[in-house]
């Protein structure tokens, strides 16, 4: 088991029951699953790049990606209907701990100028996203062999009602918010 859901099971569901002031354990908000996606334009000329963005992303999360596909044809940027423009992966269960644990405690530390995550970030139903400039902080990956450095966005979704209780559970999991204000 992961040492996150581990402690998720152990502690953090009982502490969060209290703060919240929920009547019941099930209740409490849970992670459900975490989206990593990294768009590439420039793959539309060469379908390598989006085969290096395939490898990196699935080193990254430990699972493998898949290519998103454009839906329409846009004739101003050169796009058909069909082409891969992009790399996701859908994580859960062991393998979303697992990842965030990185994310948490390996990956968010290694950025440059840090100042910690925005709080404002939550769609209003309790889901946070965030963007992330350089592929390149998680360890999985070898700087030497990036012939890019490319963005990528992660989505954490959560069972959470609302935004106060979502911004609660990811501090709970150690999340580096910068002020504790939510809109």
């Amino acid at each position: 088991m992961s040492r996150l859901l581990e402690d998720y099971n152990k502690q953090i569901k009982h502490d969060l029951k209290n703060k919240l002031g929920l009547k019941n354990i099930f209740e409490v908000p849970k992670i459900k699953k975490i989206i990593l996606n990294i768009g590439v334009g420039d793959g539309k000329e060469d379908s390598k790049l989006i085969d290096k963005a395939l490898e990196d992303l699935t080193l990254i999360s430990g699972q493998k990606a898949i290519k998103t596909l454009s839906k329409k044809a846009i004739s101003g940027f050169k796009i058909r209907a069909g082409m891969p423009l992009g790399v996701k992966v859908t994580l859960r269960n062991r393998m979303m701990y697992e990842f965030l644990d990185r994310l948490v405690n390996i990956a968010i530390p290694r950025i440059r100028d840090f100042r910690g995550l925005n709080s404002k970030s939550f769609d209003g139903k309790g889901n946070f996203s965030m963007g992330i400039k350089e592929h390149v902080i998680f360890p999985e990956i070898n700087f030497d062999k990036v012939e890019k450095i490319r963005g990528m966005d992660i989505t954490i979704c959560t069972s959470a009602r609302n935004n106060k209780e979502a911004l609660e559970l990811l501090k709970s999991f150690n999340m580096p918010f910068k002020d504790n204000k939510i809109n």
